[in-house]
């Protein structure tokens, strides 16, 4: 049993009978390998994640995301988000499957479509697809592809895969792809396909992009309250595009949850670093390369990294780490200042993490914060 001090989030019972606390929210959980060999090996790490996915089913989470990236540290260990979820499918049963994201620059359009066909149809229709254009130098570079080209490739990919699983019998005669009355095997099983979502991370243009086309849009808050006039841009170019709704905004975090605000951060402490210390070697040849039209601000982004740190992060809300109650009033302050989000993903076992920490962690989140942010029953862990 995990003994925890009552607090505002200690209402179990309260939760559902207090509109002025709730700010409706729907949680999941994001998988991104962030570790060194010596941590934990990969057959290790990823036992502990589907462990994670299938207490994360039972304990009433409404996803799971993971990130496709190559040959760093930093994400390296996910070269495919789908061969992932299709593991994840298999001891899970109502997780929605989120590809957050598959680089369309590191990867052909057909296979990228009839992939999400196979997967959506092992899955049972649970998949979802996110799209990203990548943005660390060692992975073009490997790929030998030029950083230059990495938006025409990233729209003109999106564009040929929607219409592949939207129909067969396509043409395409592009800048980089091109075949003719092609259909990929085999179709979605949702119809018209699983939802779309582009990954965004600080350019106003990627924001209208996704609002325009239609997507739902997921991003990072490293700089919290700057995330807002971002986000009014997606409403806003989905609203004149004349979709129905207005679209899904999902925000990536780092969370742990512990018992008392002390030992949440001895715990988080080192492996947050660790994680950024990681982030930051990955991307720190922005600063030994031209100025590319395609990334601008990015060689700058580096210092602001450098200047980070887990009380920093936390500060801007984009890090919850402390007790619930600690966490509760993080969310709440965020919420304030980036009123206009939907669902929120939760890296929890960042940098070799434990899975006793990670599962501790996202059982006392489900049992005393969830209820506080959604219409539910709070679901208790049996270890409680």
């Amino acid at each position: 049993m995990i003994p925890v001090t009552p607090t505002t989030c200690d209402a179990a019972e309260n939760a559902t009978d207090n509109p002025s606390k709730a700010t409706a929210l729907r949680f999941g959980l994001t998988l991104f390998p962030s570790f060194q060999p010596d941590q934990i090996s990969a057959q290790g790490y990823f036992d502990d994640c589907l462990l994670l996915c299938r207490l994360a089913d039972q304990l009433g989470y409404e996803h799971v995301r993971t990130i496709e990236h190559h040959l760093t540290y930093y994400g390296g260990c996910s070269p495919s988000t789908l061969i992932f979820l299709t593991a994840v499918s298999q001891c899970t049963t109502t997780l929605r499957l989120i590809c957050g994201a598959v680089i369309p620059a590191f990867n052909h359009p057909l296979r990228i479509a009839g992939e999400i066909g196979m997967v959506d149809a092992i899955s049972h229709g649970r998949l979802e697809i996110g799209f990203g254009r990548a943005f660390i130098p060692a992975e073009f570079q490997g790929f030998d592809i030029p950083l230059d080209e990495s938006r025409a490739r990233f729209v003109e990919s999106i564009s040929v895969i929607r219409r592949l699983l939207e129909g067969g019998g396509i043409t395409h005669d592009g800048k980089t792809f091109r075949f003719t009355n092609v259909t990929t095997l085999p179709r979605p099983t949702q119809e018209p396909y699983p939802p779309l979502w582009i990954a965004a991370f600080s350019s106003p243009e990627s924001f209208e992009f996704a609002g325009r086309e239609g997507y739902n849009i997921m991003a990072i808050p490293l700089s919290g309250r700057s995330l807002e006039p971002l986000i009014a841009i997606y409403r806003n170019a989905w609203t004149l595009a004349g979709h129905a709704g207005k679209g899904k905004v999902m925000l990536a975090f780092h969370m742990l949850c512990a018992p008392s605000t002390a030992e949440a951060m001895v715990l988080a402490r080192k492996p947050f670093n660790q994680y950024m210390s990681m982030l930051i070697d990955a991307a720190q040849s922005w600063e030994s390369l031209p100025a590319s039209p395609s990334y601008p601000g990015y060689p700058q982004m580096l210092n602001e990294l450098r200047s980070r740190n887990l009380e920093t992060m936390m500060n801007s809300g984009a890090v919850w780490v402390g007790s619930p109650d600690d966490i509760c009033s993080t969310i709440r302050n965020f919420k304030e200042g980036v009123p206009d989000f939907d669902i929120a993903s939760m890296q929890v076992n960042y940098s070799g993490l434990s899975y006793k920490v990670a599962a501790e962690s996202i059982e006392l989140f489900a049992a005393y914060v969830m209820p506080q942010f959604r219409n539910s029953q709070p679901h208790i862990a049996s270890t409680y």
